[in-house]
């Protein structure tokens, strides 16, 4: 059962009292259960995007340790993401746009 991480930005007061009941928060918007296993990760992964699709408000990240993905890390978004990651040579990287001289 890996550790599961969920990061919130600009979202409704709703989804702060769900996951602060099945995960612990660490800081504002940010959740972690070190042992939440895969069938109660894709319950809460659905409970929070039936949200976000009825709501359409706020970003929403989950991490969690995973051995087939790239770089060994499971990634979920909703909304627009802070940052474009993308799989290269089985690593996640974080792309920035070029800036100019």
């Amino acid at each position: 059962m890996p550790m599961v991480v969920i990061i919130t930005r600009d979202v409704a007061p709703r989804y702060r009292g769900f996951l602060g009941s099945v995960m612990l928060e660490l800081s504002a918007g940010v959740y972690a259960n070190p042992r939440m296993n895969a069938s109660v990760r894709a319950r809460v992964w659905e409970v929070l995007s039936d949200w976000h699709s009825e709501l359409g408000r706020g970003t929403i990240v989950m991490t969690w340790a995973e051995r087939a993905a790239n770089g060994g890390l499971g990634l979920s978004t909703l909304g627009e993401a802070p940052r474009d990651i993308v799989a290269h040579d089985a690593m996640l990287l974080v792309r920035r746009a070029n800036r100019a001289p």
